[in-house]
């Protein structure tokens, strides 16, 4: 007896299965063909007309409240759909969501911005991470100044998701030097919610995969007193919220694309022969493609179970670090592989596996850095915050 996804779990897997195959994976030579041309994986028009099938299809805000118009389906459902949509590198989101952290919100600032977000109206960014600042908090530079009702933001945010197409950013920014010194970074630090127009401005940073991040500067940015999200000061608990949130997702998408990758790998040697016999039949290939399956399967536990403790209402985490982490590196591990077993081919533009070769290697770093994740998996074993098979 091992442990079973439910019928409703495994019908929305299986719908989502199929409009990935449907949808999705028909637009893959036409995502790589642009990017070789320098062009926009997909136009805002074709992302727009994908999100409008899904919703038909019932896909839309698939953890947002049903008071804004989602299903609400829970951390579990939202595992399995990511794990199925990074089985293609096309980029695509079901739409209806917006940042955890937006429903701190108040009535105002969740009419002007949560529900225009929900709605697709407007594109949001987070942005903690500076040039000398990234999980280290006690490194933040960019100040929030008092002016009258106003605060006056200086500074620059880096490698921010979804600064370049932005409509709005939360950003993170000191509001009382001293609490911040004393804290050593755990407050003395507020989120404001800061429109475009309002005048800061964004750079975009060239890497070596397709991820497109950006810098955000700002020089004497007026933000008025009512758009400071949450509470004065609280914006480390904020970060910290948003973050955690977001890290276990990094696994569920390392465990998709390591499917899709090693099935590419399965058929691939099948096919090659070597000598006269496929490379399906060579010890070495084998032993890769054993390794890599048992991997997959100990990092989707990894992943399944951070995003199940978060359901039931508990503080997963711990259990988000170590998802992160473990899926991250294995899906480093299994694109080398899966490269390895194609040879030259693998290397080569016409088939993705470069690409996410490249992109891979991202997982280590954003969301928090290996080392982030082993120094808090560490810290709180030392420290007896979690005990050993607590999580069982």
């Amino acid at each position: 007896m091992y442990l079973r996804l439910t019928d409703e779990q495994k019908m929305v897997q299986e719908t989502i299965r199929k409009f990935v195959e449907k949808e999705l994976l028909p637009l893959e030579n036409e995502v790589l063909r642009n990017e070789r041309e320098g062009i926009e994986g997909l136009s805002r028009e074709k992302q727009e007309e994908l999100q409008l099938k899904a919703k038909e299809a019932g896909f839309w805000g698939i953890n947002t409240p049903e008071e804004y118009g989602g299903a609400n389906l829970g951390q579990m459902m939202r595992a399995i759909v990511s794990i199925e949509v990074a089985k293609t590198f096309v980029p695509f989101d079901f739409g209806g969501s917006a940042d955890n952290i937006l429903y701190y919100g108040d009535e105002r600032q969740k009419e002007e911005y949560l529900i225009p977000t929900i709605n697709g109206e407007k594109k949001s960014c987070f942005a903690m991470t500076e040039p000398d600042a990234g999980s280290d908090t006690r490194n933040i530079k960019m100040t929030a100044v008092k002016d009258g009702n106003e605060w006056v933001l200086n500074g620059e945010k880096t490698f921010i998701t979804g600064g370049n197409e932005a409509d709005f950013v939360m950003v993170i920014a000191i509001t009382d030097k001293k609490l911040h010194q004393q804290s050593k970074g755990r407050t003395g630090v507020t989120c404001f919610i800061v429109d475009r127009e309002m005048g800061w401005k964004s750079e975009y940073i060239h890497t070596m995969g397709e991820w497109g991040p950006a810098s955000l500067i700002f020089e004497n940015v007026h933000v008025p007193e009512e758009n400071i999200l949450g509470e004065l000061h609280g914006g480390y608990n904020l970060g910290l919220e948003w973050i955690g949130f977001a890290r276990w997702i990094v696994g569920a998408r390392a465990v998709g694309t390591a499917e899709r990758l090693l099935q590419m790998a399965i058929d691939y040697a099948k096919e090659r022969e070597t000598f006269g016999r496929p490379i399906a039949e060579r010890q070495a290939i084998q032993w890769q493609i054993a390794d890599s399956a048992v991997e997959i399967e100990a990092a989707r536990w990894l992943v399944l179970n951070a995003a199940f403790t978060l359901d039931q209402g508990e503080d997963n985490r711990h259990l988000a670090s170590m998802a992160k982490l473990y899926g991250s590196n294995m899906g480093n591990r299994v694109v080398d592989r899966v490269l390895q077993i194609h040879g030259g081919m693998g290397y080569t533009k016409e088939l993705p596996i470069e690409r996410w070769y490249r992109e891979a290697r991202l997982w280590r770093i954003y969301d928090g850095t290996d080392e982030i994740q082993r120094w808090i998996i560490s810290r709180n074993l030392l420290k007896g915050n979690v005990k050993i098979g607590q999580f069982i």
